[in-house]
């Protein structure tokens, strides 16, 4: 999921239940955009999600409604991937035949949708659009993930029609012995290892058996951004954020010492530092 540079042309993975849906974008993609390599094409979102964990690539094209897993329900868990040093994740265009799903998020640049059949000149634009973000990786003008963790909330809702989202309002945790009822608002931020969650408030530190791609999903993207793939951090408790000798955006928390690394994936977050 490299940033594709003069010495490599970027890559794309292809996500439709409808093959002759996937042959039209891929004719329609290679007219807009001859310089893209499609490396692979999936016809249900686990598939879409294995793909781009064998390919890396730059960007992915994912139908939003799918057999077992939907596009939303995909792009959650790529956005989870594990990345290398070097990576990023690829860019998300949803595909979709819903117009309603065009919502307001997507103009705001935290991905991009083609409505069925693609159209010529609405794929410029989105080839365009996919094109500048491909060429900011990296730089500060670079769009950042919290607005595509929320507008995957917002087509979550869409998609599961009974209502709002209900976001986690306590956390039970284990505090030494015993088990607490801790209230959400008063998460400082959670940090995973390879079996448990740390949950740190100002007075408590406990421990919880779900992981932070779990938590992501329950939790409301409004209070809680994602720094890193094991952080979360209340938004309303951080202080400051600083650059480390190494350059790297580093998050100070109100009523805590520690000090929580942003990677590379989520600089944007916090434009102009």
């Amino acid at each position: 999921m490299n940033a594709p540079n003069a010495a490599s042309a970027p890559r794309a993975v292809l996500a439709d239940d409808e093959r002759l849906m996937r042959e039209q974008l891929r004719a329609r993609l290679l007219d807009a955009w001859p310089e893209l390599e499609i490396v692979a094409e999936a016809r249900n979102g686990q598939e879409a999600v294995d793909l781009v964990a064998q390919h890396r690539p730059d960007v992915v094209f994912l139908d939003i409604r799918m057999p077992g897993l939907t596009g939303v329900e995909a792009a959650r868990q790529i956005a989870q991937m594990e990345l290398g040093p070097d990576e990023m994740l690829p860019e998300v265009v949803f595909i979709t035949a819903y117009d309603q799903y065009a919502v307001e998020a997507f103009e705001q640049g935290a991905a991009d949708y083609v409505l069925k059949p693609a159209e010529r000149e609405r794929l410029l634009v989105t080839v365009q659009r996919i094109q500048d973000r491909l060429a900011r990786r990296g730089t500060p003008e670079e769009t950042g993930s919290a607005p595509l963790q929320q507008l995957l909330h917002q087509l979550g809702a869409r998609l599961n029609p009974a209502g709002a989202p209900q976001y986690l309002q306590w956390i039970q945790a284990n505090v030494g012995s015993t088990i607490q009822m801790i209230p959400v608002a008063d998460v400082l931020f959670f940090i995973s290892d390879e079996k448990y969650t740390r949950v740190q408030t100002a007075q408590v530190e406990a421990l919880i058996r779900k992981p932070i791609k779990e938590l992501v999903d329950e939790l409301d993207p409004q209070l809680f951004w994602q720094i890193h793939r094991s952080t979360l951090v209340n938004v309303k408790a951080i202080s400051e954020i600083t650059r480390d000798f190494r350059g790297r955006q580093i998050v100070q928390v109100k009523g805590h010492p520690e000090k929580l690394e942003v990677s590379r994936s989520y600089t944007g977050l916090f434009k102009g530092m």
